[in-house]
């Protein structure tokens, strides 16, 4: 190799490192996304015939994912190790997330990130998920209603002592409640959200279509 190529090759090796995404492991804290299945079937599900959307799952609000968040932004394309999960794996998240097409993409985008095994990101997953109480006036809702998402934000902080506004936010999508987006440690004790992920909708009448 010529001397001026080799002195680029050395100085540029850092950078090459990293050129494939951030390193896996590195973050400071969870967003535990909960997504209200209603919304999700009538945007996008019910055009693709989704079983997610069939009246008898019941879904209100489904485990969307667990993503990595740094205090300001958050990991993408991280580098892993870590082997891809099996269709088992994926499947068996169906209960809570809806379709194992979506626990796949999950993993795919957050998981690698967590610095987790397949099956380790799944079952902390599923224990975020399970840590948090969905407000029963939610779960069992029997028809659609218009309200402010802070009403959404309201419901989740009564039946979760612990949960404060800095802690959680409510999205909204075409008019709709969307997600509700609770921040967690690592431990998944409920903490503040970075500045950058408390953006609540601000709408005085959200749509929230009845659980099927």
């Amino acid at each position: 190799m010529r001397p001026f190529a080799l002195a680029a090759a050395m100085i540029l090796a850092p950078f090459c490192a990293r050129a494939g995404g951030e390193r896996a492991g590195e973050f400071d804290y969870y967003i535990l996304a909960l997504s209200w299945s209603p919304t999700w079937c009538a945007l996008t599900g019910d055009a693709r015939g989704a079983d997610q959307c069939d009246p008898r799952h019941d879904f209100s609000f489904t485990l969307h994912g667990l993503w990595p968040q740094h205090e300001i932004g958050w990991p993408g394309d991280c580098r892993s190790t870590a082997r891809p999960p099996t269709r088992t794996e994926t499947a068996a998240m169906a209960d809570i997330m809806g379709s194992g097409g979506l626990a796949w993409h999950e993993w795919n985008k957050h998981g690698r990130c967590s610095g987790l095994s397949a099956a380790d990101y799944f079952a902390l997953s599923r224990r975020a998920y399970g840590s948090i109480t969905i407000p029963k006036v939610l779960a069992g809702l029997d028809r659609d209603v218009t309200l402010p998402a802070s009403v959404v934000e309201d419901a989740f902080i009564e039946a979760n002592p612990g949960l404060t506004r800095p802690m959680i936010t409510i999205t909204c999508e075409a008019g709709r409640i969307d997600e509700a987006r609770i921040c967690l440690t690592r431990d998944l004790a409920p903490r503040p959200c970075g500045e950058d992920a408390a953006r609540d909708c601000r709408m005085p009448d959200a749509l929230m279509e009845r659980v099927r």
